[in-house]
């Protein structure tokens, strides 16, 4: 379970998000607007924008799998201006997610998992990824895609959800 999801999943819809980033490149140059406007657009005035929502999904899914798998995630700095270094940085985390192996979970529902911000508490593997990884993942992603599609991209539930493995 947990490959197939903090690892094909989670692989799955930042793809989804590099596609949806293009629809908006592809309506700012329709309408002759600065990318920039996109990216740092936000829902609320209280809330991160386009480009930190993209940051925050991404930091969701490498420390999801390196939590459970008992490894270091990369580090990424969070300097990203542009629509090219956003996809950068996506697939940098793509590529990592890819090396991982269903072996590297073993034990992951009883490992502990902690943060800083957690003040010395913490949640086993199995709690962490159900009610904390894989709700953050989806609420930056949705929020990232929410934002464009308040911007006027023309984005839909099939953009977001992507190609489904229908059978026949």
């Amino acid at each position: 379970m947990y490959k197939e999801i903090a690892i094909t999943q989670f692989s799955k819809m930042l793809e989804n998000l590099v596609s949806i980033m293009d629809k908006g490149a592809q309506l700012a140059d329709a309408k002759k607007f600065d990318m920039d406007v996109l990216l740092q657009a936000r829902l609320a005035p209280d809330q991160f924008n386009f480009t930190r929502q993209v940051q925050i999904t991404c930091d969701m899914a490498k420390f999801c799998a390196a939590r459970l798998a008992g490894k270091e995630a990369p580090t990424h700095a969070d300097t990203e201006k542009t629509i090219g270094e956003l996809k950068t940085r996506i697939q940098s985390v793509i590529t990592y997610l890819s090396t991982f192996q269903d072996k590297d979970f073993d034990g992951a529902a009883e490992r502990k998992i902690t943060q800083a911000r957690w003040e010395a508490q913490y949640l086993n593997g199995h709690d962490y990824f159900i009610q904390h990884a894989i709700p953050n993942f989806y609420f930056h992603l949705t929020t990232a895609y929410a934002i464009l599609r308040h911007n006027g991209v023309d984005v839909g539930k099939k953009d977001f959800l992507g190609t489904l493995p229908f059978k026949k």
